[in-house]
């Protein structure tokens, strides 16, 4: 299958001198186009490292990251901001919205953003975004007016707004009740199966079991992956009970 995202002998270091903290240490991983891949490790593993590098957000200091056939590292600012916008789509645990908009208006914003013009045929767009995510209805809520839940439902239709070919996700339910969680995976799930690819980072294994396959970091290094069977998509329970005893063995 065809990679949309491959980032190979991946360096990342902060700092200089005696302060020089390795963050990732020569990460090679490929992701394939409508692959769900989840990356699991300890805090301070370099798991939301790798997520930023292989985003273009987190500039790396040696290897390669590559979207498609484009070499980030080769891009200006601009031309990586514009990949980004069109390619990409982020998640993050505390939805980003600004204040000042409400949900519809920070939903079409990262479109009108990158030029489009049709405001119409973009706020057509982010309602039925709205309305399969389950908070249609609420297009005219300011952002303090709302549940975690549905904030971070809005941040989902901001994020595939421009139509992504991958979406990064960084414990996009980490600040929420496992119910509103498991609801929120089954949207990414559902999303998942559109053909974007996701890349997510997670400490919770019913959230990673999710994923087609698991990736282990542990001191700024991938050192175990666990492919998931499809066939066992909805048996969550199964499949984290593998990903626990595959994080035993490789001791995180």
């Amino acid at each position: 299958m065809e990679n949309i995202i491959t980032g190979k002998n991946i360096v990342k270091t902060f700092g200089k001198g005696d302060e020089k903290v390795g963050a990732l240490n020569g990460v090679d991983v490929e992701i394939s186009k409508g692959e769900f891949v989840a990356v699991m490790g300890p805090s301070g593993s370099g798991k939301s490292t790798l997520l930023f590098a292989l985003s273009g957000m987190e500039a790396i200091t040696t290897g390669s990251v590559m979207i498609n056939n484009t070499d980030l590292s080769a891009l200006s600012d601009s031309e990586l901001a514009d990949i980004r916008r069109t390619k990409m789509g982020f998640v993050f645990q505390q939805p980003t919205m600004l204040k000042n908009l409400n949900l519809l208006d920070n939903i079409i914003l990262p479109a009108l953003q990158g030029g489009k013009k049709n405001v119409g045929v973009i706020a057509k767009k982010a309602k039925a975004l709205m309305k399969n995510t389950g908070i249609d209805g609420l297009e005219n809520r300011d952002t303090a007016e709302v549940s975690g839940g549905q904030l971070q439902r809005a941040g989902i239709c901001r994020a595939l707004i421009n139509s992504p070919e991958i979406l990064f996700a960084d414990e996009p339910t980490g600040a929420l009740n496992s119910k509103t969680a498991d609801e929120i995976m089954g949207l990414l799930s559902d999303i998942n199966k559109d053909r974007t690819a996701i890349l997510l980072v997670t400490h919770d294994v019913k959230v990673a079991a999710r994923a087609d396959r698991v990736l282990f970091t542990k001191d700024g290094a991938i050192v175990s992956e666990l492919p998931l069977n499809k066939s066992n998509g909805k048996d969550i329970e199964v499949r984290a009970k593998k990903i626990i005893a595959q994080m035993a063995v490789v001791g995180i």
